[in-house]
């Protein structure tokens, strides 16, 4: 089992491990604080020094807050999101990300957060960048924050972000994964240039990728607007029948040779054309799910796998 490398965040000062872990999974009702304090310990323990969260999760922050405390806090570089408080959910005013950031130092139990995103914008990324992201810099300039970025996926939306200057991260999700690849044509290169750090989130496809036979669906059950439109965040997620259809069809594939997807989709994200440049972010729920995700992220996939895979499906690392 090979080691996690230590990568580079862009011009940030962060060096954290290649895989890191985030929170989208450990604030929600059917958890307890248990749960998740086990979560985040236990990949900590194996050496994990990055960890993720938004106060969109749930009580997610609670719960990284009581995990970090007696000294844990001081093992990992911390990042958090503003403008997905379900109070201000998408207020981009001064008065509503200010409020965010109190509220989640507070509920992180910290005085400094390493990273910050503007987390979600859904139709413009103009506001964000105004008020939201003036206030982001200015609590960066007190060095209560330590990098700024994006948590979005719409790629013209990273690049209008790093056109400002002011953006230190970008976190993408769904787009770089066995079923879409996208962002090493857009965001990743374009990171690269502008020394942006990158951060791969849902390496396993919003779980279609996870190891169990995924759920398959039809046309009449994808997510749609109210003009029967695919919502363009749910493309190529596990709401849409064409990545579902897609998923199982490797999903097949691997369990005929008795492989497990999750390694292809894992190994696939780590070696993503980052340079060094970025990392990959995992969500677990729970310990053994970390674990899974954990050996998948340092287990090689043969080489005569992946000529086979691309064969099938014209995919490979």
């Amino acid at each position: 089992m090979a080691e996690l490398e230590t990568r580079r965040l862009g011009r940030t000062e962060m060096r954290p491990k290649a895989l890191g872990i985030g929170g989208g999974h450990l604030g929600w009702d059917d958890q307890t604080d248990e749960n998740a304090i086990a979560t985040i310990r236990g990949a900590i323990e194996r050496g994990i020094n990055f960890v993720d969260t938004s106060p969109y999760y749930g009580i997610s922050e609670r719960r990284f807050g009581l995990a970090l405390a007696g000294g844990w806090r001081d093992k990992v570089y911390l990042q958090t999101k503003v403008g997905s408080h379900p109070k201000f959910l998408r207020d981009w005013s001064r008065k509503a990300t200010e409020w965010s950031l109190e509220n989640s130092f507070r509920e992180l139990q910290t005085d400094y957060v390493d990273s910050v995103l503007i987390h979600g914008p859904r139709h413009d990324i103009e506001e964000p960048l105004g008020d939201c992201l003036d206030v982001m810099l200015e609590w960066k300039a007190k060095g209560r924050i330590g990098a700024v970025g994006v948590g979005v996926r719409q790629h013209d939306f990273h690049r209008r972000a790093i056109e400002t200057g002011e953006i230190d991260i970008v976190l993408p999700f769904l787009d770089y994964t066995l079923l879409n690849s996208s962002l090493a044509e857009t965001t990743i290169p374009l990171a690269i240039e502008h020394d942006v750090g990158v951060e791969l989130g849902s390496p396993l496809g919003g779980s279609m990728l996870a190891g169990p036979e995924p759920q398959r669906l039809s046309d009449n059950e994808q997510t749609v607007d109210e003009n029967g439109e695919l919502v363009p965040a749910t493309i190529g997620g596990p709401t849409d029948p064409a990545a579902t259809n897609r998923a199982y069809e490797m999903w097949r594939w691997c369990n005929k040779r008795g492989l497990n997807i999750r390694d292809l989709a894992m190994q696939f994200a780590m070696n993503a054309p980052l340079r060094g440049n970025g990392i990959v972010l995992t969500g677990p729920a729970s310990p053994e799910q970390f674990e899974q995700a954990y050996v998948s992220a340092t287990t090689e996939v043969p080489e005569e796998v992946w000529e086979e895979f691309a064969q099938a499906f014209d995919v490979r690392v």
